[in-house]
């Protein structure tokens, strides 16, 4: 598939103060592309505007917020002029056991991850129609194959994905692409968040190879770059997550009964676990909603 050059394109990356949004924003402008950051994190967004190497701007922004970012949407066309791409990565997570969650955190994961996603296209899909441009939903791993003590992430996850392939048919007669993007395990401060929790650190060691790794961050994000220059509809940030596609019918039932058997062995461990949303962008998300 061919490539579309990014020079003088204008990207918006939501989620853009740390992680793979961070990064995916740096790599973009290395490329020429102009960019919109959009976050939680007033400061860390600042700090990341002056690290591109093209013209950048950063806006305050909560992804679930209709109102807020379809200013930010009319915002970005006045200070660029256009937008050519944008890239639904924001995201927040929980684990532990359904039983026990809390309900509200169990809520803004969905809220976050599922509405903040489809409230970003629908504050940016007109200016999209008019560059004829390309929205990447970023999904995971956990939108193929269920997982325990990850209900809330995996259904966001599920829901995204079904989502972005649903808007692709509705919106590729005008000449919008919709791509969806595929994480494994990648070293972001919400995977070293969850990881600091001894229960959910051990569960994903003793997932099968190659899906109990952490992979760096950068060959992912440099996959996620390339799926964006070819405008494509699927983009796996770890080479194996291709050969999930073919397999995801025969999941759920390997999850549920191997599952079952992992949740035996850590039971008595199980009310350890932390039930608040993970990492510093859950400590960010909190610290906004919390008076």
């Amino acid at each position: 598939m061919s490539r579309v050059g990014l020079e003088g394109q204008v990207a918006v990356v939501t989620g853009a103060a740390r992680g793979v949004g961070e990064l995916l924003a740096r790599k973009l402008s290395a490329r020429g592309a102009k960019i919109a950051l959009v976050g939680l994190e007033p400061d860390e967004l600042k700090q990341v505007a002056g690290r591109m190497h093209t013209d950048a701007d950063w806006w305050h922004a909560d992804v679930t917020d209709h109102v807020a970012m379809a200013r930010v949407a009319q915002e970005v066309k006045e200070r660029f002029g256009k937008v050519d791409i944008v890239v639904a990565n924001a995201g927040v997570a929980t684990g532990g056991p359904f039983v026990d969650s809390d309900p509200e955190s169990w809520r803004r994961v969905i809220e976050v991850n599922l509405i903040g996603s489809a409230v970003t296209a629908r504050a940016f899909l007109p200016v999209l129609t008019e560059s004829r441009g390309y929205l990447l939903q970023i999904a995971s791993l956990a939108a193929m194959t269920p997982a325990p003590m990850m209900t809330a992430y995996c259904a966001s996850k599920s829901g995204v994905e079904a989502y972005a392939h649903s808007l692709r048919a509705e919106v590729g007669y005008k000449g919008v692409k919709v791509g969806v993007g595929y994480l494994s395990w990648t070293d972001t401060d919400m995977v070293r968040g969850a990881d600091q929790d001894d229960v959910m650190r051990e569960l994903r060691q003793r997932l099968p190879w190659p899906s109990n790794k952490t992979y760096p961050l950068g060959p992912a994000v440099d996959r996620i770059v390339a799926g964006i220059e070819r405008r494509s509809s699927h983009v796996y940030a770890q080479w194996w997550l291709r050969g999930m596609q073919g397999m995801r019918g025969y999941l759920p039932g390997i999850i549920g009964s191997v599952g079952q058997r992992e949740m035996r062995r850590f039971e008595g461990r199980l009310g350890s676990v932390s039930k608040g949303l993970v990492g510093a962008g859950g400590a960010a998300d909190e610290s906004v909603r919390t008076p």
